[in-house]
């Protein structure tokens, strides 16, 4: 396949593809703008900051998968891409444990104030009293927001650092995980936001979760709390932040931030990454040499499944809407058997939205199950029956 990977990529990740036969082109400088002018001809790209925008896709003429290297899909124009019958992919989790490290460094840094005591130590300002103020880590409570692979591993450091960990989620599928984990689950957002010391966000950037560090979250926190953002700039209301930490004294490890810039070294100007009670980064959480691994390696396995028809982790696949009925038709396992089946399922109005044909051992037969949309004709079984090739028909509730 012909793939385009438009930001950095591992060298030797890089050449595995190509000794497997792609045609890979590394174009790690190419910018939102420039994507729909180079896209034409390429069927795979594979993006971890890029933008993908609907310009992009319009333009691209053999693209049948795009890749994030990541988690986050926010850059990318997932319903455009579904409307353009092309298949967007992540690499989930594969960050995790290089965002909880740096989560335990923020909270550490934070109670330590290292970042000050480093700037003071450099200028040649010795204040150990001023510094010896810190209240330790150990017994205090976090309070983890969004219990994913991240917040597990997060959990996981806290724990081994002596603190009380619970957490939340929006899907409460996860609370049988936490409690595994031996992490407390509290249903209510304010509740654990009352309730903790140290809150951290794991949450994608979706319009539910904008603003979440809203006025009045962050009015039910206790003074001095500590808030850490590793997920993204846009889950947390900066005017609302600002103003509790000149009132309550609150603190916050911040990774990421609104406009915050792309990659590059460029001038940032934020309020919010400018106050005195924030421990700011420049959105590294994920960038480990340990973690960019093991997102290449997730990358190349995605691109080999895809090559033999199968999907890892795509985030816009749509559910089967309207009747829904699975066609089964055992048949012979010879040309055209198939294509006849099919034809006759269009001409009775059905639509086909999923299938799947099994051979069975000895390849002289098959079954395909075939999963349709549209108003079901009585005789349908019959049509399908007196085909050549078909063994036998049946339908069923899917």
């Amino acid at each position: 396949m012909k793939i385009l990977i438009a930001d950095k990529f591992s060298e030797s990740h890089l050449q595995e593809m190509q000794e497997t036969g792609h045609e890979v082109t590394l174009r790690p400088n190419l910018g939102a703008g420039d994507l729909a002018g180079v896209i034409p001809g390429y069927e795979v790209l594979v993006v971890r900051s890029t933008r993908v925008t609907a310009a992009t896709l319009e333009a691209a003429d053999s693209l049948n998968l795009i890749i994030r290297a990541g988690a986050g899909v926010n850059t990318i124009d997932v319903d455009k891409a579904a409307e353009s019958a092309i298949f967007v992919c992540n690499t989930p989790g594969k960050n995790a444990v290089a965002v909880a490290e740096l989560v335990m460094g923020l909270l550490l840094a934070i109670d330590r104030n290292i970042a000050d005591q480093v700037a003071e130590v450099r200028d040649g300002v010795w204040n150990k009293k001023k510094y010896s103020k810190a209240r330790g880590v150990a017994g205090r409570s976090l309070g983890i927001v969004g219990f994913g692979s991240i917040g597990l591993e997060v959990a996981k450091r806290a724990q081994a650092f002596g603190m009380k960990v619970s957490a939340t989620d929006a899907d409460p599928g996860r609370e049988a995980f936490a409690e595994e984990a031996g992490v407390e689950w509290i249903s209510d957002l304010a509740t654990l936001a009352a309730n903790n010391d140290v809150i951290t966000f794991h949450v994608p950037a979706i319009p539910q979760t904008e603003n979440l560090v809203s006025r009045e979250l962050l009015s039910v926190m206790r003074p001095g709390t500590v808030i850490i953002n590793s997920s993204r700039g846009t889950i947390v209301d900066e005017e609302a932040l600002l103003e509790a930490m000149d009132e309550k004294d609150i603190r916050a490890g911040l990774d990421v931030y609104k406009g915050e810039p792309g990659a590059g070294d460029k001038a940032f100007e934020s309020r919010l990454a400018q106050h005195p009670n924030v421990y700011g980064t420049h959105h590294v959480g994920a960038s480990t040499e340990q973690a960019q691994t093991a997102i290449a390696d997730a990358v190349v396995a995605t691109i080999e499944e895809f090559e033999d028809g199968n999907l890892i982790n795509c985030v816009n696949l749509g559910e089967v809407l309207g009747t829904e009925l699975t066609v089964t038709v055992r048949h012979l396992n010879q040309v055209g058997v198939l294509a006849g089946v099919l034809a006759t399922l269009r001409g009775a109005g059905l639509n086909v939205e999923h299938m799947e044909n099994l051979v069975l051992k000895g390849r002289k037969a098959s079954s395909a199950l075939i999963h349709v949309v549209g108003d079901v004709d009585p005789t349908i079984v019959s049509q399908l029956s007196e085909l050549d090739g078909v063994i036998g028909v049946s339908l069923g509730d899917r």
